[in-house]
């Protein structure tokens, strides 16, 4: 084997030895799993064509150009969603086998802070993932947002104050899935006082479908609307169809699956005061990655 191709066998083995970290740094930044696929396989790119000879910390450096990219993608990325048809949701990823998706915290994952997460700058939702997701210092966030320490403090302070403003207190995970469950059954009833009893009063309900059949492409919002939405399709939206729990963003959710296909995917975010947001993920190229894991 040849000098060059040994190194080559290094580079993969270095970058394969990351690329769970990378992609969870993505994934993150993007709310896409085919965004964070291909920033990942342009780090990748760019990793070949480096003189690896005087790279001391691959990890860091990968870190720093992934998160750059995400940066980049971002800002493309929003100017994609303004042909996008109805609400756009983050996509599902399944985290029963990868829990924390290659990071070092949990942080940054659930649905309900990934789209808050969207109103940040791209900066701004660099800094806060590579702080509370990965644990960072700031002196080595600031040198991957190219910014000074007191700036990149500023950034991080911004995005944890804008999130705590709009986060609600999360319920325990068997509420949550319980809240979940007594949805479904009141939903596939009609019961719209029993729905009622679910919803906090400012609950809003989400379809991602892209202009698929059936997606609603406006939020609904408010407690006796969404009741009067959800009972409106009882009759027939859950006919056929088989329900599978799964773990989506580290949350219980469902996917439904008609003639061996999954046609959508349904994660709730609970608070105290019940449930907040219905997120009905109907598009079908973010439920591709689902139906593979045996959803």
């Amino acid at each position: 084997m040849t000098a060059e191709w040994a190194d080559l066998d290094t580079a993969v083995a270095v970058f394969a030895q990351e690329r769970r970290r990378l992609f969870g740094i993505a994934y993150r930044m993007t709310g896409s799993v085919a965004d964070a696929e291909d920033v990942l396989q342009e780090a990748w790119i760019r990793w070949q064509h480096t003189d690896r000879s005087v790279v001391k910390e691959p990890g860091a450096l990968l870190t720093t150009v992934v998160t750059r990219l995400c940066i980049n993608e971002m800002q493309s990325a929003r100017a994609r969603r303004e042909t996008y048809i109805g609400p756009w949701l983050p996509e599902p990823v399944n985290t029963e086998d990868d829990p924390l998706l290659g990071a070092e915290r949990g942080e940054a994952l659930d649905f309900a802070v990934l789209l808050l997460l969207e109103k940040l700058t791209p900066t701004e939702r660099a800094a806060y993932v590579l702080r509370e997701a990965l644990g960072y210092p700031y002196d080595r966030i600031a040198l991957i947002v190219r910014a000074s320490v007191p700036a990149t403090r500023q950034l991080v302070s911004r995005a944890r104050k804008h999130l705590a403003d709009s986060r609600r207190k999360a319920v325990p995970a068997g509420e949550h899935r319980r809240l979940l469950e007594t949805f479904l059954a009141a939903a596939q009833t009609g019961d719209i006082t029993a729905l009622e009893d679910l919803f906090a009063s400012d609950v809003v309900s989400y379809t991602d479908g892209n202009g698929v059949r059936l997606a609603a492409r406006i939020p609904v919002s408010g407690r006796t609307r969404v009741a009067k939405f959800v009972a409106a399709f009882s009759g027939h939206f859950w006919q056929g169809k088989t329900q599978r729990w799964i773990e989506v963003n580290g949350q219980p959710a469902v996917t439904l699956s008609e003639d061996g296909i999954v046609t959508t995917a349904l994660a709730v975010t609970a608070s105290p005061e019940g449930i907040t947001q219905l997120l009905w993920v109907m598009s079908p190229e973010k439920l591709q990655r689902l139906a593979s894991a045996g959803a």
